[in-house]
């Protein structure tokens, strides 16, 4: 309550929590009423945490009729206040998470999710190192077909992608000027932004933290925060797969190393091939990914970005410094050796892509297996198992995942089949356009 009392000026405030996709839910509240929050949390039903891609209740879930649709409670997370920038009016969001009522944390909450996981490496005596690299595309969707927004400056578009090109950057200084102000006030460490491949695309990574919770949620402002600060700009930004049938989709990669209790980086060996526990990770990475796959993929469109000889991984493999691999060992001082991953879209839940990853490699940790020998190469020329290709064929994988039952409680797989199940039986009512309309904002 410090946050508020140090800013009179605002008088509303959002409560809000991720749900399954990543969409937040929550409420409206004058600025004076707040402090009830804190004391008693706020209600909402256990449905709202796993609706379908369209905000509807998912047909015949146990969290809804079978069990009267009852309340959880949901309490501030650590996180505090935050500003948010993209209003006109001074308000203020607070990150909240579910609970059952006698306290128990409520498994269908994807914050939660990563929070077990998380308690599995403190009580190896492990910390994870994360950082996210987050790919998104600025829009004028105003006309029937997707366009990139004129520039500021010039009042001109771009007609194709600019690789690292800081005249692209330029063009929409006044837009990354304001983005990086409110990251500011928001505690959200962006750090270097290039412009991508695609007409209007950018990259912004965040940087690395030992704290994976925070992790996921600066991923989870920023994502808010880019799309909402767009629309101040006149124009929309979007972390969906796929947004243009000829360019290339969004990515969200993320980084990872793990500390022991002294600090140091188990990856590192002081060799460039890394340690024993950075292959035992890859190993566990490898083998949860097929499973893995309707968490980095979440969507019918981000099947459209995984694709050979895109920029998208679609073989299980993994390299040193390849970027054609699914799974990427950079280039470093060994004191810095980590892992990227490179599967997931930018249209996924951070919580749950990050918990997948780190759950993934501490099943590899504590198999102690080994993987593959690293590709050399074309990762699309190597003859690799390949990733599920479609959304259905990703929906059973995930459902048969014994891997994944070892990372995300039953109630929260359940939770989330259901919710796919009915979104893959609806979207098929859907023409392109209206699926493109559906997924611009939404993730």
């Amino acid at each position: 309550m410090d946050w508020l009392r140090e800013h009179p000026e605002v008088r509303t405030i959002r409560v809000a929590a991720a749900d399954l996709n990543g969409v937040a839910r929550g409420k409206r509240i004058p600025a004076r009423f707040a402090s009830k929050v804190f004391t008693d949390g706020t209600r909402f039903p256990f449905s709202v945490m796993n609706l379908d891609i369209w905000g509807e209740d998912i047909e015949d879930s146990p969290l809804v009729f079978e069990t009267g649709d009852v309340d959880g409670v949901l309490m501030p997370t650590e996180r505090g206040f935050v500003p948010m920038p993209w209003l006109d009016a001074p308000t203020a969001l607070l990150p909240i998470w579910m609970f059952h009522m006698d306290g128990r944390p409520f498994a269908g909450d994807p914050r939660q999710a990563l929070a077990a996981v998380t308690h599995r490496y403190a009580d190896a005596g492990l910390t994870p190192v994360v950082a996210t690299e987050l790919e998104f595309f600025l829009i004028d969707d105003s006309g029937t077909k997707l366009r990139v927004p004129p520039s500021p400056r010039s009042g001109k578009r771009r007609t194709g992608g600019e690789i690292l090109s800081l005249r692209a950057l330029d063009a929409f200084d006044t837009f990354f000027t304001a983005l990086y102000e409110a990251c500011e006030e928001m505690d959200i460490p962006a750090d270097t932004a290039i412009s991508e491949a695609g007409p209007g695309q950018f990259e912004i990574n965040l940087v690395h933290q030992g704290d994976a919770l925070k992790a996921a949620d600066d991923t989870w402002l920023f994502k808010m925060l880019v799309k909402g600060l767009a629309r101040r700009y006149g124009f929309a930004a979007s972390f969906m797969a796929k947004p243009y049938d000829m360019w290339s989709g969004n990515g969200m990669h993320m980084h990872f190393s793990v500390l022991d209790t002294q600090g140091r980086n188990i990856f590192n060996d002081g060799t460039p091939e890394g340690s024993e526990e950075m292959r035992h990770a890859v190993a566990g990475l490898l083998e949860a990914m097929p499973g893995s796959t309707l968490i980095f993929a979440p969507h019918e469109n981000s099947y459209d970005r995984l694709v050979p000889h895109e920029h998208a991984p679609t073989g299980i493999g993994w390299a040193f410094e390849n970027r054609t691999a699914a799974l990427r060992i950079p280039a470093s001082r060994p004191v810095a050796r980590r892992i990227e991953h490179r599967v997931a879209g930018g249209d996924v839940n951070p919580y749950l892509m990050i918990a997948a990853v780190l759950g993934a490699a501490l099943n590899g940790l504590e198999d102690r297996k080994s993987p593959p020998a690293p590709i050399i190469g074309n990762a699309y020329e190597q003859g690799l198992p390949q990733l599920p290709g479609t959304w259905e064929e990703a929906i059973e994988a995930f459902a048969t995942c014994p891997s994944l039952r070892r990372i995300f409680n039953s109630e929260l797989i359940e939770n989330y089949l259901m919710t796919k199940r009915q979104e893959i039986h609806y979207m098929a009512e859907l023409s392109d356009q209206e699926q493109s309309e559906l997924y611009l904002e939404t993730v």
